[in-house]
């Protein structure tokens, strides 16, 4: 397995023979408003595309989305689908109005046999805020030649994160480390803090993204990296710049403990909300 990190939390999955453009944000520096509501206010994304993106791209056979916020699937992205023809596996909430877009879609947990995906829902904040966020989701993947990945998406630490991790126990977790807000209501993210409860709980490697790339995410990758090694956790950890690419390539996966829970998840209001900023 190999991830390559392009921008915030775009980024390529080359896994079992899949090379996966997950969550493209493809447009352009400041070409998005701000997201913060007050504070220090920019446009986004506040930095371009790594100079290798063209290169990467160009080696991709699908996408992966995790949901519809315009930081993780933007006009760009779509563009980019359509153009290439290239499917865009998601999960049953989304796969409705992406589908509407004139997208190739794909539901990822009826990947097939020799995979297996469990779509964990996930709260991308609390009260109010996080019910206007959602609904959201991550994925566990695994397949026996390759370390299982749990791409959490955007989320807050929340006791069915937790549960997935300790069910699947995954050697890699790919976290949204941005520790994002609005200036209101708090973070719609993981928190430093409970970045370190999970590295705590897991023996994964946590693999943190989603930052230095929009104005509501306060955190940087010394900040971070500092935190993690003062809490002995340095070596738990991967920060990739963008642009670049690591290698996984240790722990196999493990026969799952149990059958992936289906994702029984509707389309609410907040689904309707969310479509109109897509």
């Amino acid at each position: 397995m190999h991830i390559q990190q392009l921008r915030n939390a775009t980024m390529v999955l080359e896994y079992a023979g899949n090379r996966w453009l997950v969550d493209p944000m493809l447009c352009r520096a400041r070409t998005l408003p701000p997201f913060r509501l007050s504070g220090r206010r920019r446009r986004n994304p506040t930095v371009e595309l790594p100079s290798n993106t063209d290169e990467a791209l160009a080696k991709v056979t699908s996408l992966l989305v995790t949901h519809e916020h315009p930081d993780h699937f933007d006009s760009a992205g779509v563009r980019f689908a359509i153009e290439r023809s290239l499917p865009v596996y998601t999960n049953r909430v989304d796969a409705a109005h992406l589908r509407g877009r004139g997208l190739d879609v794909r539901l990822l947990e009826e990947l097939g046999a020799p995979f297996t995906v469990e779509v964990v829902r996930s709260e991308h904040g609390r009260g109010a805020i996080g019910w206007i966020m959602g609904p959201v989701c991550g994925y566990v993947l695994s397949h026996p030649d390759e370390p299982t990945v749990y791409l959490t998406g955007d989320s807050i630490l929340t006791d069915a994160v937790l549960d997935a991790i300790d069910r699947h126990e995954p050697a890699v977790i790919v976290a949204p480390a941005g520790a994002a807000n609005f200036g209101v209501g708090g973070d719609i993210l993981f928190s430093v803090d409970e970045l370190v409860t999970m590295a705590r709980r897991s023996k994964a490697t946590l693999v943190c993204n989603h930052l230095e790339a929009l104005d509501h995410c306060p955190t940087t990758r010394e900040g971070l990296r500092e935190r993690f090694e003062r809490e002995g956790l340095g070596d738990r950890v991967c920060i990739p710049e963008d642009g670049e690419r690591v290698a996984f390539e240790h722990a196999k996966s493990r026969p799952s403990p149990s059958a992936p829970r289906p994702d029984t998840a509707r389309a609410g209001m907040q689904k309707w909300i969310t479509s109109l900023l897509a």
